[in-house]
C-alpha cells in the first residue's frame, strides 16, 4: 500500500512540474506577441508552391459589369496582425536585423528594432521605414525606433483597439517618444497629396482579431 501511494505521489509531482514549466514557456512566448497568441503558431508559412508563386495576377472589368452603387461602398479589409507579421519578417530578412516588433493601427505603423552592428542609426531607420511603406496603403504613417524600451511600449497596446477610450492618448505618447530617435531619410509616403479620410473610405482597414 505504501509503495502504491508513493508512486501516485511521484506521478502527481511530475505532472505538476511539467505543467508549470509549460506555462512558464508559454508566458515567455506570449510576451513577444501583439494579440496574446504565439505568432509562430498563428502565422506558420505554408509549404512553398512553386506553380502558384510563379503565376501572375490579372483582373479586367468595365463599368457595365459592376454594380457601381455597391462598389462605392465596397472596402478592402486588411488583417492587421498578418500585416504586422509580414512587415516584421521582411525587416528581419534584411541586412542583419536581429529583432523586430511591429504594431499596425488604422493609420500608423510603429516599428521597434535592434539596430544591426554594421549600420548607422539613420540608415537602419531608413531601411525599416522603406520596407514597411513598400507593403502598405499610401495613407499610412510609419514610425521607427531603435530604443529597447520601444518594444515594451508598443506591446503595451496588445489588448487595445481603436475604440478604447485611452487608446489615442497612449498611442500618441508612444509616437512622440519614437520621434526622438532617428527616423531615417525623408520618404514621400504621399500623405500630403492624399487625404487620409478619403483614402480610408476607399481602403478601409480592419483588424479581424478585434
Amino acid at each position: 500500500m505504501f509503495e502504491k501511494n508513493f508512486m501516485f505521489a511521484v506521478l502527481f509531482i511530475v505532472i505538476l512540474v511539467s505543467g508549470c514549466a509549460t506555462n512558464d514557456q508559454a508566458g515567455d512566448a506570449l510576451d513577444r506577441t501583439i494579440d496574446g497568441e504565439n505568432e509562430f503558431d498563428q502565422f506558420q508559412e505554408p509549404e512553398r508552391d512553386d506553380e502558384l508563386s510563379s503565376k501572375l495576377g490579372y483582373v479586367h472589368y468595365n463599368k457595365d459589369e459592376l454594380e457601381m452603387d455597391n462598389e462605392n461602398n465596397h472596402y478592402v479589409a486588411m488583417d492587421r496582425n498578418k500585416m504586422a507579421d509580414m512587415i516584421t519578417r521582411l525587416i528581419i530578412r534584411t541586412d542583419n536585423f536581429e529583432e523586430v516588433a511591429t504594431l499596425v493601427t488604422d493609420e500608423e505603423v510603429l516599428i521597434a528594432y535592434e539596430k544591426p552592428e554594421n549600420m548607422d542609426r539613420e540608415e537602419a531607420a531608413t531601411v525599416a521605414k522603406k520596407t514597411a511603406l513598400s507593403t502598405l496603403p499610401r495613407f499610412y504613417h510609419v514610425y521607427v525606433s531603435d530604443q529597447p524600451t520601444t518594444f515594451r511600449d508598443i506591446q503595451s497596446l496588445q489588448n487595445s483597439n481603436t475604440a478604447n477610450n485611452n487608446y489615442e492618448n497612449t498611442l500618441q505618447s508612444i509616437i512622440d517618444d519614437m520621434k526622438e530617435t532617428p527616423q531615417g531619410e525623408e520618404i514621400d509616403d504621399s500623405n500630403e497629396t492624399y487625404d487620409n479620410e478619403d483614402n480610408q473610405n476607399n481602403y478601409e482597414t480592419k483588424n479581424r482579431m478585434d
